[in-house]
């Protein structure tokens, strides 16, 4: 780990250097590049020189315990250095696993209302909610891409594009199945009713992750219907993308223009695409989709909102908060941490 450490540094100092170069500082492209290494490298570089320093003073420690006017204080300060370096030894660890090429990326959400009716398409709209407020408290912007709004409120299904810093990172658990119990405003006796939602997390792709052939897509021109305003119910603006050799279809007629009703639907079905190239690959390697937090499937249940008991379950970890209410308000630190946690955990163990 350290050789790799002692790499990384040189190749820090190197980039430095590099920026200093008039040749270099002309090229904003090559600049742009170096710039952005030095960046993704600056955490493990602190913390790297935050360990030397603990072991430098665990050493400076260790050598004046043997003399007898400092040897209490030099005993107290070794031991505080050398569990200072135990601790950044951990973080150094993890900083080192392989990252996930997606991280830094945006994503696009799509959530629909599945078992249970109304009150799936209510509790779809619920969970909306609850990544809008989250993407709030996270100075993330939202833009919403299409919906079809649900016949009693909510969605029966909505896709929206969330942007910010490493917002992958921090959502990419989120895909599959909740599940919802509660008694829904119809219910007249007070029972309480399991409903579910799904939801699928894609990151935001572009022609270098995956890029479409135009003839193997086909565009048709159709007139929006549903809610969107006079002007978008009485132009043929929507526009329907069909992957023909996946068979994916994407519908999107928010915007007037049928420019970018089309620009948005390309977006969303490169994401589909993608998402569906990398689920194949998976499933070829087979053991690396074990040892993932949940499998990414819209079936897979992951998560349970228990209304009554004010209880939220992720069934992947095992993690349980009676804090239904705040986790609604879009408080999802806690269970975002043990997520990642337990991930990391899981590739330290090379389970």
């Amino acid at each position: 780990m350290f050789d790799r450490l002692e790499d990384i540094r040189k190749r820090n100092d190197f980039i430095t250097e590099e920026l200093t170069k008039p040749e270099v500082i002309s090229d904003v492209a090559k600049t742009t590049l170096l710039s952005k290494e030095q960046s993704d490298l600056s955490e493990i570089i602190e913390c790297y020189n935050a360990y030397l320093k603990a072991k430098s003073d665990y050493e400076e420690a260790k050598a004046l315990s043997n003399d007898p006017e400092f040897a209490e204080f030099a005993k107290e300060e070794e031991e505080r250095q050398e569990q200072k370096q135990k601790e950044l030894k951990k973080e150094l660890e993890i900083l080192l696993l392989p990252k996930d090429p997606n991280d830094g990326k945006n994503i696009i959400i799509e959530i629909r209302g599945a078992a249970g009716g109304d009150e799936a398409n209510l509790f779809a709209g619920d969970l909306y909610d609850m990544y809008v407020k989250y993407a709030e408290s996270q100075g993330f912007k939202i833009e919403n891409l299409e919906s079809t709004p649900g016949t009693s409120g909510g969605f029966s299904e909505i896709s929206f594009m969330v942007k910010g810093n490493n917002v992958y990172s921090k959502l990419k658990y989120e895909s599959g199945a909740h599940r919802v119990q509660r008694v829904p405003a119809t219910e007249s006796q007070g029972r309480v009713h399991t409903s579910t939602a799904t939801v699928l997390v894609m990151p935001e792709v572009d022609d270098v992750d995956c890029k479409l052939d135009m003839n193997d897509i086909r565009i048709d021109i159709t007139r929006s219907s549903g809610c969107g305003g006079q002007g978008v119910n009485t132009t043929d603006s929507a526009v329907r993308l069909t992957h023909i050799p996946t068979g994916i279809v994407v519908y999107s007629q928010t915007e007037r223009s049928q420019i970018k009703n089309k620009e948005k639907g390309m977006k969303i079905l490169q994401s589909r695409v993608y998402d569906l190239m990398m689920r194949k690959q998976e499933e070829e390697l087979g053991a690396e989709r074990k040892n993932k937090i949940g499998t990414g499937d819209r079936s897979e249940k992951i998560r349970t909102y228990n209304y009554p008991q004010n209880r939220v379950t992720d069934h992947r970890i095992g993690y349980t908060t009676n804090s239904l209410d705040r986790v609604m308000n879009g408080k999802l630190d806690d269970i975002i941490e043990a997520l990642i946690t337990e991930d990391q955990r899981r590739k330290l163990a090379g389970e």
